[in-house]
């Protein structure tokens, strides 16, 4: 396949963050929920209708560091499926939450000449080298959901997601507002810059004490045992962050093994999280708007390919979040999560 040769874009002077909105991608959302990642998610992939282009075929990859099971990741494939379908790509999603086995999926796109690579960098250092190598065979690269601090320094082209330091500050002063005192926040995967850093953020506003507790993000029953001891053992935590919405339903069952009286809330959702908020077992959640990335990072690799777009002029990153959603507006978003496209 031909891969378009097109300049990198003069550096503008830096202005503030370019916010995108799911408006702005003209998307109609529809499809069915999934309760698992993997083929499932491909199955049941969202369907557009705002037509389909006319432009040569091209084929993009999608790698990215989930690990299985993860319904978030299903929303982001789902909103890349929409993209694909409406741009006339075809897409190649591949994953691995093992930063160098998510290096060498990099490598096997760009053994497979595609026309654009959309790569997550919860790693970046691992990760640094191969899209360096998709770069120099002039494969066009951005980044989404994992890696703000290292698109530019890496060559990408753009990045979509939120600022995870922005998000846990905005997460630590709503908390605040709630009376907490001490926060346990809870990391399913340790040394994920995305997640350090919205711990990170979460202690650097909330007034309170914070402190950190590491888990097997890929053995629920480990975390939920792991929460339910701590939570045991220092009955002066009377707050639970977690920075994923399966980890949050855990850890509301966890509370009430434990005989705790400490409020749950999250970064992140999924339908069973958009019911629990309902009911109340969950206070609040920060949304990302996944499908959103999963979209835009694909929609921007046609638009590269096709027009010469820069998304965020390649300069500026394009934000998805943070949004919270509460008891307040629970109920506007409950209709696309039961869609699995939030």
């Amino acid at each position: 396949m031909s891969h378009t040769s097109l300049p990198r874009s003069p550096r503008f002077r830096r202005i503030a963050p370019v916010v995108a909105v799911a408006a702005a991608a003209a998307l109609t959302l529809a499809g069915c929920s999934s309760s698992s990642g993997g083929k499932k998610a491909a199955e049941s992939g969202a369907a557009v209708s705002a037509g389909k282009a006319d432009t040569p075929r091209m084929t993009i990859a999608m790698v990215t560091h989930a690990p299985s099971g993860d319904t978030f990741w299903d929303t982001i494939r789902k909103g890349a499926e929409a993209a694909a379908a409406k741009d006339n790509v075809k897409l190649i999603y591949s994953n691995d939450e093992t930063a160098a086995d998510q290096a060498n999926l990099v490598q096997n796109a760009i053994d497979q000449k595609v026309d654009g690579i959309a790569v997550t960098l919860a790693k970046p250092d691992a990760m640094k080298a191969v899209v360096a190598k998709a770069e120099a065979a002039g494969i066009p690269v951005v980044g989404f959901n994992a890696g703000l601090s290292e698109w530019k320094k890496q060559g990408l082209l753009s990045f979509f997601g939120q600022d995870e330091s922005v998000s846990g500050q905005a997460l630590g002063t709503r908390l605040n507002d709630t009376g907490a005192k001490h926060a346990l926040c809870v990391v399913q995967a340790q040394g994920d810059v995305n997640l350090e850093q919205r711990c990170a953020g979460v202690k650097k506003t909330f007034s309170g004490k914070t402190d950190n507790l590491y888990v097997n993000g890929t053995d629920m029953p480990s975390v939920k045992s792991t929460i339910t001891a701590k939570l045991a053992q220092d009955k002066s935590i009377d707050e639970v962050v977690t920075l994923g919405a399966p980890f949050a339903l855990t850890a509301a069952q966890a509370t009430s093994e434990s005989g705790s009286k400490a409020k749950v809330a999250t970064f992140d959702l999924n339908k069973d999280l958009i019911s629990a908020i309902e009911k109340g077992s969950i206070q609040f959640a920060v949304d990302q708007q996944p499908y959103l990335q999963g979209y835009l990072a694909v929609d921007s690799l046609w638009l590269y390919k096709t027009n010469g777009n820069y998304s965020g002029g390649g300069e500026q990153p394009i934000l998805t979040g943070p949004a919270f959603v509460d008891k307040s507006n629970v109920d506007t978003v409950a209709q696309f999560a039961a869609k699995g496209t939030r």
